[in-house]
């Protein structure tokens, strides 16, 4: 879900406290980055190659599984669909309170959008839900991983298994995380599909994504998928997608990997602080399920007065943002649908309270005590 990139470092004092920044985790590993980019460029392995090879193998082995490196979160979500056959006449079912894509994708593989409601506390699709809804059309039912925090795996794995649902888990706000059983994304779904969009847990220098697969077989498909459906050069078995990553971004993405779980803990702690600060207050802090391991991809709070709220933070020169300010049952390129206004009132509240903090890992302990003194100063 692309955020607004701010280019600037980071302010030695308190008084402005961006959304999020980039440019000071690039400048913390800008010799290994630049190293890694170079030897890419000499190379001339721009797309496919070692560079490639490695980050896919580095990946994989971090998930057991096997990784297909994409060229967006939003190509894994539809690679996923056409390696596994859904198209015309197939229906899948996900969530209208997530980013864009995850319908949009459903919609370009041809297939139709199949909406439920979310848990009105993790915003998370749950299986009790999607039992409600499935019909002889359903072929997939794309759970949503969302803001750092994966849904409940086993239930919908058990379901999906019963009706003979394909799984593809959006995890494109997730790597890192784990659920209440300790599943890993792609552990009980057909596929897992990531997003290293700039402002992510793990960020690349531009679009970029990846499938994670167990399945031998599947992940071939994946690969031929990427590749227009080509078995070997010139010869294609079926029509898939230009969907491949350049080395450079895989550069990138192999230097940030051993990073990862720093920055992730690094985030719980900011999230730690403001919840323990929001405690019996207006904020409601994010409810984190028993036994997770959320990685706050963002720290999204539900509160009275949201957008005054919102106008507050900014006059103090703090950012915010709103994930989601509109339901995708209510947008306009999916009026054909036929869902109404007051079809899932759980998304549409939350899309009416929700705000987004900062939460990227190089904030400081005066910058978050400062968004948390400022929200909570509102409301006093």
């Amino acid at each position: 879900m692309p955020d607004n990139l701010v280019a600037k470092s980071m302010a030695a004092n308190t008084t402005s406290v961006p959304m999020f920044e980039i440019l000071t985790q690039y400048q913390s590993l800008r010799s290994e980055i630049e190293t890694a980019v170079r030897r890419v460029l000499d190379s001339t392995e721009y797309i496919g190659g070692a560079a490639l090879r490695g980050f896919e193998s580095n990946l994989g082995q971090r998930f057991n599984a096997r990784a297909v490196a994409v060229s967006s979160g939003t190509d894994a979500i539809l690679a996923s669909l056409m390696a596994l056959g859904i198209g015309r006449g197939d229906k899948v079912i996900t969530t209208p309170f997530t980013f864009f894509a995850t319908a949009g994708c459903i919609t370009r593989a041809g297939a139709k959008p199949v909406f439920v409601d979310i848990d009105p506390a993790t915003f998370l699709m749950r299986a009790d839900a999607i039992a409600a809804v499935v019909d002889a059309q359903c072929k997939a039912v794309i759970p949503v991983h969302l803001f750092g925090q994966m849904c409940e795996m086993t239930p919908l794995a058990e379901l999906c298994g019963k009706h003979n649902l394909k799984i593809v888990e959006d995890a494109a706000q997730c790597i890192g995380a784990t659920d209440s059983r300790g599943k890993v994304p792609g552990e009980l779904g057909s596929t897992a599909c990531l997003s290293f969009y700039p402002t992510k847990n793990l960020g690349a220098a531009g679009d970029a994504g990846a499938v994670i697969v167990r399945d031998t077989a599947l992940a071939g498909r994946l690969e031929q998928t990427r590749q227009h459906g080509e078995t070997s050069r010139y010869h294609h078995a079926f029509v898939g997608g230009n969907f491949r990553l350049d080395g450079i971004q895989c550069a990138v993405l192999n230097v940030k990997l051993k990073y990862l779980d720093t920055w992730n803990s690094r985030r719980r702690q900011i999230a730690d602080y403001y919840s323990r600060r929001f405690k019996n207050t207006d904020v409601i802090a994010p409810v984190e399920i028993p036994g997770t391991h959320h990685v706050y991809h963002q720290y999204v709070v539900r509160i009275p007065r949201r957008d005054s709220a919102k106008e507050h933070l900014q006059k103090h020169g703090i950012g915010s943002a709103i994930y989601y300010p509109r339901p995708l049952h209510l947008q306009e390129c999916f009026q054909d649908l036929g869902y109404r206004e007051g079809a899932f009132p759980v998304s549409e509240q939350a899309c009416r309270e929700v705000l987004a903090l900062p939460v990227f890992p190089e904030l400081t302990d005066a910058q978050i005590q400062h968004v948390a003194d400022t929200l909570l100063a509102f409301y006093k």
